[in-house]
């Protein structure tokens, strides 16, 4: 199986001007917040976002301090995103490290997040142009808005629709990307045409991807992915494999509960698991990803056949083949 390393090697050099705008910007006066920001950052990652962002904004030329500018925007604005998750779910790791609600307060990762959303922002407003920051804060408002809904939506016992979960993941992971590849586009001054072959291209990569993640909930266990099997669910979360689950059996009690914020045994929770697992589900959620990784692939047909196309096409078929 193709690493992401190796497709993401034509920008990684490239990475290090990113993180350098991703960790400046602070007044000498916030040392706390310098040293937390530099924690954030150094905890790594793929930086897929980021990479799709300059891979995107690389079929034209392009000023590289404004690519660098942008794609650091983008993963700071992630990055603020996963902030304020981990304290909303009380998360106490990520990719293995302590999260910042461990050893910070409630306001001060609160405010941590509110800085980390200015900063991208202001990054973004580096690009001078006022299109990039419009598409920047509409998908602001997109991902906040989506974490809106789900909170409102708490304790309803009723397992969404899949027209619901599209948009829930839509505005969980795919407006980020759709957002990425569509403003290098336009920094770079593509064609129209174009530039929106490369927003339909981060849009269901970014499709795909979350379908993958949800996958992997249920494939696979505690020690291989870092958190319980059906994390989601027992959140109170039903993702794809629940709701073709909930159409064939339909106010399964363990659904309902979970999904209305009761509580629910580890026996349950494994049980209907167990259920899911064997009754083809999981593998109906995959055809969902791989279909939206090929529409994905389809799209970058409009653009020149570059290494950045490539990799970019490759990227849609990782997506849909990576373990964790």
């Amino acid at each position: 199986m193709v690493k992401a390393s190796d497709l993401l090697s034509l920008v990684a050099d490239n990475m290090i001007y990113v993180e350098d705008k991703m960790r400046s910007g602070i007044s000498e006066k916030h040392k706390d917040l310098q040293s937390v920001v530099d924690y954030l950052v150094g905890a790594g990652g793929k930086r897929l976002r980021p990479a799709l962002t300059m891979m995107a904004a690389s079929f034209y030329p392009v000023d590289k301090d404004k690519l660098y500018c942008l794609a650091g925007a983008v993963e700071l604005l992630h990055t603020a995103t996963l902030v304020h998750d981990d304290l909303i779910d009380n998360s106490l790791f990520r990719r293995g490290m302590p999260t910042l609600n461990v050893s910070w307060s409630p306001a001060a990762t609160i405010l941590t997040g509110d800085f980390l959303f200015a900063r991208s922002a202001q990054l973004a407003a580096q690009t001078d142009s006022v299109r990039i920051v419009n598409i920047f804060s509409e998908t602001l408002m997109t991902i906040v808005g989506g974490e809106l809904n789900q909170l409102f939506n708490d304790g309803h016992k009723r397992v969404p629709s899949i027209e619901e979960y599209h948009q829930r993941i839509y505005a969980k992971t795919a407006s980020l990307f759709a957002a990425g590849t569509e403003m290098g586009g336009i920094l770079s001054q593509a064609p129209e045409d174009q530039i929106g072959a490369l927003r339909d291209f981060g849009y269901y990569l970014g499709m795909a991807f979350q379908v993958v993640d949800d996958i992997l909930d249920f494939k696979g266990d505690e020690d291989h992915i870092g958190k319980p099997v059906a994390n989601d669910l027992r959140q109170g979360i039903a993702t794809l494999p629940v709701m073709l689950f909930n159409e064939d059996h339909p106010n399964h009690p363990t659904i309902l509960k979970a999904v209305g914020k009761e509580y629910v045994s580890d026996e349950e929770i494994l049980d209907v698991v167990n259920k899911i697992r064997a009754s083809g589900y999981v593998e109906a959620t995959m055809e969902e990803a791989v279909r939206f990784a090929r529409q994905a692939q389809a799209a970058l047909e409009k653009l020149p056949n570059t290494p950045y196309r490539q990799a970019m096409h490759g990227l849609a078929d990782y997506t849909i083949t990576r373990d964790i």
